[in-house]
């Protein structure tokens, strides 16, 4: 046990400095090493620049945002089927739902519009209707196309809509005759 009697010292100004310092250098030093360690840490790893997984994402940031295609304009048109337009041009909204689109195969979204009757369904595809432009933003739809995009969808919700045919191309006897 310490002497009650005993005196009491005063640290001097330069003895208060020197633990101050003492006590900041500890924190900072230790700091310092974390972060050269860390830093050790990341120089070492290399990222995988052979897998598959690397390469594709690479060639994904590059890859050019548009396409220069050339058609000829006298090449028959190969018209589309209902699945085909849905995938390429429906299933950005009525696959999510977006924009209040109802979901293929949801008989839930599609009953009330089921009840409008198909030709209805297929005006308003084609002239657009609410948030849904014009064929839904595809101008190079046909009549017949769109047609079987709204049959495609109305009959995975439960509907049975005939799938419409393509008109029959102009008979050429029908323009030997004229002549």
């Amino acid at each position: 046990m310490a002497d009650p009697h005993a005196k009491m010292t005063q640290a001097t100004p330069q003895e208060v400095i020197i633990s101050i310092l003492a006590g900041l250098l500890a924190p900072l030093l230790a700091i310092f090493l974390v972060v050269q360690l860390v830093l050790s840490i990341q120089h070492r790893h290399q990222p995988d620049v052979s897998s598959e997984a690397a390469q594709k994402a690479a060639l994904a940031r590059i890859k050019p945002f548009g396409q220069l295609v050339a058609l000829d304009a006298n090449a028959p048109r190969v018209e589309k089927s209902g699945q085909e337009v849905y995938e390429a041009v429906c299933i950005a909204c009525h696959g999510s739902g977006a924009l209040g689109a109802p979901k293929l195969e949801n008989k839930g979204d599609w009953g009330g519009r089921l009840g409008q009757g198909y030709d209805t369904l297929v005006k308003h595809a084609i002239e657009g209707i609410r948030m849904m432009p014009p064929r839904g933003g595809d101008g190079d739809l046909s009549d017949v196309e769109v047609a079987r995009a709204v049959t495609y969808m109305a009959n995975s919700a439960g509907a049975s809509f005939k799938t419409p045919e393509a008109a029959a191309p102009a008979a050429p006897a029908a323009e030997d005759a004229k002549q």
